[in-house]
């Protein structure tokens, strides 16, 4: 799945590269590159893809999925179509929970013992993901997998899953991208260089 997925977020203008104006994240990390999962929604086909390419990875999960819990809030779409293919119960997850009316973080109908999987559409440090799968456990889901569309590659991403005892897996990659970034002449020899050394050090840029 996951270089017919590059292909598909090139052509459709999903992955920018700027190696003089950064990108700068809700982290604070400053990037070369971006990745903007959300134009997917826009493309049928490749909606399409993505949601049975997840719903694969799902069946073949060892534990039996009652729950797919979406991420507020790129991955909630994509959290829709999966329960709509295999007609499970949704829920989303906000960041935190709601100021107003019932002061929900979790929306949707869900009950203590169900096993979810959380759907997003990006993990750089994997934070949002994290605070979704926590916010499910706290109210008594257990959590059996994370997915995303795509993975940074980052070390504190793999670092804070792994403390916070997450499975988790992504359908393409950084280092998947870049190889066919390269293979396809897609980048110039300084923007291979400042994705290659950014890949080694994430805060190289944001320290300058």
């Amino acid at each position: 799945m996951a270089q017919p997925l590059i292909h598909d977020l090139l052509q459709i203008g999903a992955v920018k590269v700027e190696t003089e104006d950064l990108f700068t994240w809700t982290s604070g990390l400053r990037s070369p590159i971006y990745c903007d999962n959300r134009l997917t929604m826009s493309y049928p086909d490749i909606r399409n893809n993505i949601s049975y390419a997840f719903t694969d990875k799902i069946k073949r999960l060892s534990s039996d999925v009652d729950l797919i819990a979406g991420c507020a809030t790129a991955g909630i779409p994509h959290a829709a179509w999966v329960a709509d293919i295999l007609d499970k119960p949704m829920v989303y997850v906000r960041s935190s929970a709601k100021k107003h009316g019932k002061g929900n973080q979790i929306e949707g109908h869900f009950h203590k013992g169900q096993k979810a999987v959380v759907i997003e559409d990006l993990v750089s440090t994997g934070k949002s993901s994290i605070q979704a799968a926590e916010a499910l456990r706290e109210a008594g889901v257990e959590v059996v997998q994370v997915l995303s569309i795509f993975t940074y590659n980052l070390k504190k991403a793999e670092e804070a899953f792994r403390k916070h005892d997450l499975p988790y897996q992504a359908l393409a990659s950084y280092d998947q991208l870049l190889e066919v970034m390269v293979e396809e002449g897609q980048l110039s020899e300084e923007q291979e260089k400042s994705l290659s050394q950014w890949k080694e050090d994430p805060t190289v840029f944001t320290m300058n």
